[in-house]
């Protein structure tokens, strides 16, 4: 595998916490990072690694990069974004690609033009539940999907003291977690016809309260599927994680990444080889092999982007789509009704 010189843009609990995690894992090296604060953790974790307080001293020498990772906060996503395509540097941004659809629109014709090198970083298609239920699609073992389910609840009564609960344009969870559950949904089901959304803060200035239904497409030989998505910070009793409902089976999963759940009696597995939720008929639950696959898929696939040329390994213009629901979202709270795609 080669090795790139990457640039972070962003060293806080994205940028350190996730890609700087994952690149040192794949034997990457990061020689710049853009930081105001977290220098010293800089220096401790990349010795040699420059440290620069904004985007165009990193790029005043963008021929020593090969890869530059914007992990700053959403609401300059667009703007660092646009300073690494225009600087001709392939540019790996962490979601959402930018708060709006149009913002999103602008930086993927921007890439077009200085040749498409651009990639959002969507690790969660590499949940191993969702590429376990991506396969049970293909097989057809739910059989006509009518309607899926998918939670990211938390239970944190005293909420974080960062900008993404403070920010209330680019902060909150319709971006932060949103982007993620409709991005699922969308890569399962397909484009969205409608959208429903009730949203609210309840302890904190960005949105905390998060429900999305969705409509699918139809497909032509069975009923479209609904989807709903919920994301809140102060769910003391956490819904299933996922259920998705057809003429066959269901599938459930319970838990998710050891967050605490009241359904631990059913996940239980002592004695069940490993598996990611489970087949559901009625009384009737099979476990289900969970499919092979991890975050760092993702970054495997950036690398060979990078180095070998070729298709990004998440498509930008998905994340067009992602932000015209999520703007729909928003209308939709705001006037309480159902907003219609075109």
């Amino acid at each position: 595998m080669d090795t790139l010189r990457v640039g972070l843009i962003g060293y806080g609990a994205s940028g350190r916490g996730q890609h700087a995690r994952m690149l040192r894992a794949l034997g990457q090296r990061v020689t710049c990072v853009v930081t105001a604060e977290h220098g010293a953790a800089v220096r401790e974790d990349w010795p040699r690694a420059r440290v620069v307080p904004d985007v165009a001293s990193m790029l005043a020498t963008a021929a020593s990069l090969d890869l530059v990772v914007v992990a700053s906060p959403t609401t300059k996503h667009a703007e660092h974004t646009a300073q690494v395509l225009s600087a001709g540097v392939p540019a790996v941004v962490d979601k959402p690609l930018a708060t709006t659809e149009h913002a999103a629109t602008d930086l993927v014709r921007l890439a077009t033009q200085h040749g498409g090198r651009l990639t959002v970083f969507l690790d969660r298609r590499w949940d191993p539940e969702q590429l376990t239920l991506a396969g049970l699609l293909e097989r057809g073992e739910l059989g006509r999907v009518h309607r899926f389910e998918r939670r990211w609840e938390r239970f944190r009564p005293v909420p974080l003291h960062r900008w993404k609960e403070l920010d209330p344009a680019a902060g909150g969870l319709l971006q932060d977690l949103g982007s993620h559950l409709v991005d699922s949904a969308m890569q399962l089901f397909g484009p969205v016809t409608s959208v429903y959304a009730e949203l609210r803060t309840l302890t904190t200035p960005a949105l905390d309260d998060v429900f999305l239904a969705l409509t699918h497409a139809a497909p032509a030989d069975g009923p479209a599927v609904i989807s709903h998505l919920q994301a809140g910070g102060l769910v003391g009793a956490p819904g299933p994680r996922t259920r998705v409902l057809g003429d066959k089976a269901a599938y459930l999963v319970t838990e998710f990444e050891e967050e605490p759940t009241p359904f631990e009696a059913l996940d239980h597995r002592r004695g069940t080889p490993a598996h990611q939720g489970w087949l559901v008929r009625g009384s009737e639950r099979v476990p289900v092999p969970s499919a092979p696959g991890d975050h760092l898929d993702l970054y495997r696939a950036i690398i060979r982007w990078v180095t070998d040329g070729g298709r990004p390994p998440v498509d930008p213009r998905d994340s067009i789509r992602v932000a015209r629901v999520l703007d729909a979202a928003r209308v939709s709270a705001k006037e309480g009704r159902a907003v219609h795609l075109t």
